[in-house]
């Protein structure tokens, strides 16, 4: 993975199948990663999503803190987002669960 990388993120959401297109933005090995999700791209079909994960460590243990943010949405599209925050820091969560579980596993 390298700035400019780019992918395509296939997920259930709700029991359908939801598809993202992701770009890496920023890349400071382990320190940061910033990704951004170009919405028109995939299922939202609006918005751009900003992902930004940063890593501390010391000696004993390492952090990852994410941050999430949402540009572009307005009218109804806005509304559900509000609504669906909730279920989105849940998904977040999850996600960094896995890359935990990654991680330690070497």
């Amino acid at each position: 993975m390298k700035e400019g990388s780019e992918w395509k993120e296939t997920r259930k959401m709700f029991g359908k199948e939801a598809y993202e297109h992701f770009e890496v933005v920023e890349l400071k090995e382990a320190e940061k990663i910033v990704l951004r999700c170009d919405g028109t791209k995939g299922t939202t079909g609006k918005g751009e999503f900003i992902f930004t994960y940063r890593i501390t460590s010391s000696e004993e243990r390492s952090e990852i803190t994410l941050n999430g943010e949402i540009k572009g949405l307005t009218g109804l599209t806005k509304l559900f987002g509000k609504m669906m925050a909730g279920s989105f820091k849940k998904a977040c969560a999850k996600d960094l669960d896995a890359l935990i579980t990654y991680l330690e596993r070497g």
